[in-house]
């Protein structure tokens, strides 16, 4: 005879307690959940994109635009070594993977190649891996010309880093902005989907998303002839950029090319207000490096104006009234409360490695989510009454354990995913309901057995024994059959097959619980309470 310790009986008892505790929030209105103490629990699950409407982006990074920043690095390089070498020379940048060396004169190929081809090397060789270099050098004594081209191993190594890159610091932009449970992946080689579940502003989303956030800060060359450079004389080691000015005009500047401080050396930013005008500014905070830098700038150019720019256009440029020591300072221009907060995010997330362009854009309304949440409610509800109603007429007494059991079953599975964070969409819901399933399968194979061992003319003991041991091989294979299912679906899904795997695997692990053990413990418990001859199953 199967007996149960009181340890784990009363074990049992306060795991249902506890889970119900945690899921009884789920039930509660808003304005109940708010009344709450602050000790009880007052998390709820979070509901996907399908069930409370949001926002779906998917976004395509140009990785060419990180190819060509590589070939314009390795270019200043090689400009460097072969004006050390006294060698005459052009480069150029052809396509996004290839970069062309031409000589002045043929005879310097042999100097100009040995000059050159240790930048062939990979810094990250070890990532490539086996050695891999960055480029192929190929040579033409004909013409005098040395031909760089990006190698395989390179373009995967540099999409991979401009991918994951990318995602961690859009997670982290989408995070600065409150939202609960978003979905942020990689698709395909050089995209990333994104879902904000209950994101009322999607156009401010995209707009923060979309921004690469390059902080720069620049020396303004005021000697310059500004209008000559209206007229493309540009001189040498400046760029024309521009700030928006009142009214959209647009106030061109000669800016250094020379970068004394990047985005990448901020360690904080906040939005703030100015204590002189009482306007909106972002207050930034440097590393210990930059601070350096930064100081060094400012009292070297008392008098000259600085440009703080931002994905090449010119935030403000103010002029440097003293120097600034303490590596901090603030940001000002035409901020509103709201744009002063978004730079903020941007500058505190970093700076995206590639633009980043939608492919595909979808805002699921609420009113859809209404509907699924209503349907997939009154389905669940249906599918559960059925059962239960099936469960008492065809077992009786032991169809109300099973019933017993199954609802437990659903409250501990909400709990545990109240519990742990987990999204519930409209997959999910499938995955709850087939989990219910799952229970009840267990208890049928329960009952069943026992009815066959009772059929063979045994005692009500053996019978609940011979019930309980010959089932519980069958359950356990199916169960684990399942849950290696749920695992493969997770890890090689996504979005929803994952909502319906996670959903799944949960509600198969209780079931093994509350069927195999809280059911068992009911049935024995009534047993020794009431010592019958025959069960009534």
């Amino acid at each position: 005879m199967i007996a149960f310790s009181r340890r784990t009986i009363w074990t049992s008892i306060l795991i249902c307690i506890i889970a119900a505790f945690i899921a009884l929030p789920n039930a509660l209105p808003q304005a109940w959940r708010d009344a709450l103490p602050e000790w009880m629990p007052k998390n709820t699950l979070s509901l996907g994109l399908d069930l409370q409407g949001g926002s779906y982006l998917l976004l395509e990074a140009d990785v060419d635009a990180v190819y060509k920043e590589r070939l314009e690095s390795t270019r200043e390089d090689a400009r460097r070594a072969l004006r050390e070498a006294n060698i005459r020379h052009t480069i150029s940048v052809q396509g996004s993977d290839t970069l062309v060396v031409k000589l002045t004169d043929a005879n310097d190929l042999a100097a100009a190649e040995a000059k050159l081809k240790p930048m062939i090397q990979s810094v990250e060789q070890g990532l490539l891996g086996g050695g891999a270099n960055n480029y192929t050098l190929s040579t033409s004594a004909a013409d005098g010309t040395l031909t760089f081209k990006m190698t395989e191993g390179a373009a995967t190594y540099y999409r991979t880093q401009t991918l994951s890159q990318s995602i961690e610091i859009v997670r982290r932009r989408v995070d600065e902005l409150g939202t609960k449970e978003p979905t942020i992946q990689q698709q395909g080689a050089d995209r990333i989907l994104i879902q904000v579940p209950g994101l009322d502003d999607p156009a401010r989303l995209k707009e923060l998303i979309g921004k690469t956030a390059k902080l720069q800060f620049r020396m303004v060359d005021e000697q310059g002839d500004i209008q000559a450079a209206l007229q493309g004389r540009i001189p040498v080691g400046d760029e024309l950029l521009y700030e928006a000015g009142p009214n959209g005009q647009q106030i061109p500047y000669l800016i250094e090319k020379r970068v004394i401080v990047t985005g990448e050396q901020l360690t904080n930013a906040q939005q703030s207000v100015d204590q002189r005008s009482g306007k909106p500014v972002v207050s930034f905070t440097f590393d210990s490096q930059g601070a350096r830098r930064f100081g060094d700038a400012t009292k070297q150019g008392v008098g000259r104006l600085f440009a703080i720019v931002l994905d090449n256009v010119v935030i403000s440029a103010p002029r440097i009234q003293e120097p600034i020591l303490t590596g901090s300072g603030q940001i000002s221009g035409n901020f509103t409360f709201e744009s002063a907060n978004d730079l903020a995010i941007l500058l505190r997330a970093g700076a995206l490695p590639a633009p980043l362009k939608v492919v595909e854009e979808r805002t699921v309304g609420a009113e859809l989510g209404v509907d699924s949440i209503r349907d997939g409610t009154t389905s669940a509800v249906v599918g559960v009454v059925i059962v239960i109603v099936l469960l008492v007429l065809c077992y009786g007494l032991f169809g109300t354990f099973a019933v017993v059991g199954l609802l437990l079953n659903l409250v501990i599975t909400l709990a545990i995913m109240t519990m742990i964070g987990a999204t519930l969409t409209l997959p999910g819901i499938a995955g709850l309901i087939l989990s219910i399933g799952m229970t009840v399968d267990a208890n049928v194979l329960f009952y069943e057995r026992m009815r066959e061992e009772r059929a063979l003319g045994k005692a009500a003991a053996s019978s609940l024994a011979g019930g309980f041991s010959g089932s519980s091989n069958a359950i356990f294979d199916a169960n684990m059959t399942q849950l290696l299912a749920c695992a493969i679906m997770f890890y090689l899904g996504s979005g929803p097959v994952r909502g319906f795997a996670v959903t799944l695997g949960i509600g198969i692990v209780v079931s093994m619980f509350t069927a195999v053990l809280l059911t068992r413990i009911m049935v024995v418990s009534w047993y020794r309470w009431r010592k019958p001859k025959v069960l009534p199953v």
